[in-house]
């Protein structure tokens, strides 16, 4: 179901209705961070437009949430269809969250939802000097292939069975009631 983790956090899926949430959080990531998470430098004009386009990219959204607030997020969207057999990740945690679980937790829900999308081949990409994504990567088996200034990973996803659908989809309702209450929460907190 949610994961809890440091410090009374939860791990759970967006909705569509949260993405102002997820672009709150990647405009707060520092330079260092932002730099990780877009493979360079990016614009806060850049993280908006990222967000527009999220709708069109068919992308499945998880987030950390600490009371309310999103604080580290990871992407899986598919390359090409969802047919297609494979999918990229990424992820996003502020600074203060990292080196905590968060990426761990994260990267345990991708692969879930991966497998039952039946996606052979998960990629991801990351700067040669991420050390914190290259330890992630490695601690699910990763392999991982140096390219110039970057690092390319792929993970084989497992397949699906009637537990991890099941698994899935247990987390996604109690993630819905709480993604609704939280929006409940800061509609009815004084300004």
């Amino acid at each position: 179901m949610d994961e809890l983790i440091a410090e009374g956090g939860q791990i759970r899926k967006l909705w569509p209705f949260e993405t102002g949430a997820y672009r709150d959080h990647l405009l707060r990531l520092d330079v260092a961070s932002r730099r990780n998470r877009f493979g360079g430098a990016v614009s806060d004009d850049y993280i908006r437009s990222h967000i527009r386009d999220l709708n069109h990219l068919d992308a499945v959204l998880y987030g950390f949430f600490v009371d309310g607030t999103l604080h580290a997020a990871a992407e899986l969207r598919p390359i090409g269809t969802w047919k297609s057999g494979e999918a990229e990740a990424a992820f996003s945690v502020e600074q203060n969250w990292q080196s905590h679980g968060v990426g761990s937790a994260l990267l345990e829900r991708i692969l879930l939802t991966a497998r039952n999308r039946a996606i052979k081949h998960l990629h991801f990409a990351c700067l040669a000097h991420n050390q914190r994504m290259q330890q992630l990567a490695r601690k699910f088996d990763a392999d991982l292939r140096f390219d110039f200034d970057s690092v390319v990973g792929e993970v084989r996803a497992q397949r699906p069975t009637p537990m991890s659908m099941v698994r899935e989809a247990a987390a996604d309702g109690y993630a819905l009631v709480n993604a609704m209450l939280d929006a409940q929460t800061r509609l009815l907190k004084p300004r």
